[in-house]
């Protein structure tokens, strides 16, 4: 396995020992260097011995004593520094497989990599776990690890993600969960297949794993226009979508009587479709899943809320246009009438863009490409400056998933775009023309 060093910090450790770019780093103190994990892991200790080797293909040995946890200044091209693990699921409700044509390759990648769970946060179906590398997660004690569990009936897992391994690989859940390691978890949830019963004997399981599972969201299946072939699934309506909140409500308060804190959570595009108003932040214990859509309306709207308390009335004489996604819609029109109201001559326009590319049943605004906000906005007069959503751009470069940059969108709209940041003090700050 190769550990290729492409950059040594300067005047570091690693430096001074005269270590350089291009040097392959195989082991330290005997221990085989895999990917960052290992690096992470064996590095925290005051005396090593790191053995390499050369771009020219020779052999040395590095001796460094240091603090316990200082870094020595090595990095590398990749974290993984091998290949990434693909996914070996054909799940029913994947949203990959329902993608149009024409995006870039990187979209249609599946992965299912247990080490980008702690790296970046991605979730993990657990098919593609080896026991060595679960008891690797074991012994290093990386936490949290997080889980798309979908089910916990371990048959109905085996014909939701159709493999066969689906439902045996669900022990190594228990298996983190016996050790102490932190895990949150997913629950993709089909009308009729994985809801209703399902749901509670799912939560009830996962809740007996308690304290180690430390969240559950419930996120509705993505639907769209691009499912020739495919499982036949249909959407969230108000009256099913309401049936899940009051579900986990009901199972979470039994959980809640008992150990004082709620860790179940329906995601916010449930009480969208149910149309229910979405709780406030205390509801949510702190929002351990933002990054699945759970109470991204609530602290979105608290920290606006905020903001504007703490600006001063004041008069502008600003017209700009917000574009956002039809879920979104409502409450940033409340916040946009919020901030006219108090600051004079303030002028904002919400438009709620349709996703073409996807079809009218994704609504999230972070699914958006440049070719649906330029629909949306088209001919209109948009003020001073277009704000985007901050979710809709990719890190390739800022640009949309259809390709187009926001300088591309920008020319074709004829006024400046500004991506808004991820908080409601940004949104505020973008509605007032701040920087």
């Amino acid at each position: 396995m190769s550990a290729v060093i492409t950059e040594v910090v300067h005047g570091s450790i690693a430096e001074k020992k005269k270590i350089v770019a291009g040097d392959t780093l195989i082991s330290i103190n005997g221990k085989e260097i895999r990917d960052v994990l290992d690096y992470r892991f064996y590095l925290n200790e005051s005396k090593l011995r790191l053995t390499l080797k050369s771009a020219e293909g020779k052999s040395k040995i590095v001796l460094i004593r240091k603090n316990e946890y200082e870094d020595i200044g090595l990095e590398f091209s990749t974290y993984l520094m091998d290949k990434q693990q693909s996914c070996k699921n054909k799940c029913i409700f994947c949203f990959i497989d329902q993608l149009p044509e024409g995006l870039r390759d990187s979209l249609y990648f599946k992965d299912d990599d247990s080490r980008l769970s702690f790296l970046f946060g991605n979730y993990v179906t657990l098919t593609n776990m080896s026991d060595e590398e679960a008891q690797r997660i074991i012994d290093m004690h990386i936490s949290p690890v997080n889980i798309s569990v979908h089910t916990m009936n371990p048959e109905l897992r085996v014909k939701m993600m159709l493999n066969p391994h689906a439902g045996e690989s669900l022990k190594y859940l228990y298996k983190f969960a016996e050790a102490g390691v932190s895990i949150n978890t997913q629950l993709v949830l089909c009308p009729g297949i994985n809801d209703g019963k399902e749901l509670e004997f799912s939560l009830r399981e996962l809740f007996k794993l308690y304290p180690s599972v430390q969240s559950i969201a419930a996120v509705p299946v993505g639907l769209t226009d691009h499912r020739k072939g495919l499982y036949e699934l249909e959407p969230y309506t108000e009256e099913t979508a309401g049936r899940v909140i009051d579900i986990i409500d009901r199972v979470s308060t039994d959980f809640e009587k008992e150990h004082g804190e709620r860790i179940a959570y329906a995601a916010d595009e449930f009480f969208i479709k149910a149309n229910r108003r979405i709780p406030d932040e205390d509801y949510y214990n702190g929002f351990p899943q933002l990054e699945n859509g759970v109470g991204m309306w609530s602290l979105l709207r608290s920290e606006f809320c905020s903001a504007l308390e703490e600006t001063e009335a004041l008069s502008l004489n600003r017209r700009a246009t917000v574009v956002t996604g039809k879920a979104a819609y409502p409450l940033i029109s409340e916040l946009a009438e919020k901030a006219m109201k108090k600051i004079k001559g303030l002028e904002i326009n919400v438009v709620a863009a349709e996703n073409r590319l996807f079809g009218s049943m994704i609504t999230v605004s972070g699914l958006l490409c440049g070719k649906d906000i330029a629909s949306a906005v088209e001919n209109m007069d948009l003020g001073e400056e277009l704000i985007i959503p901050p979710n809709c751009l990719r890190s390739e470069g800022d640009m949309f998933l259809d390709n187009m940059t926001v300088d591309e969108l920008s020319e074709k709209l004829g006024v400046p775009v500004r991506q808004n940041g991820t908080g409601g003090e940004d949104l505020l700050s973008a509605m007032l023309g701040g920087n």
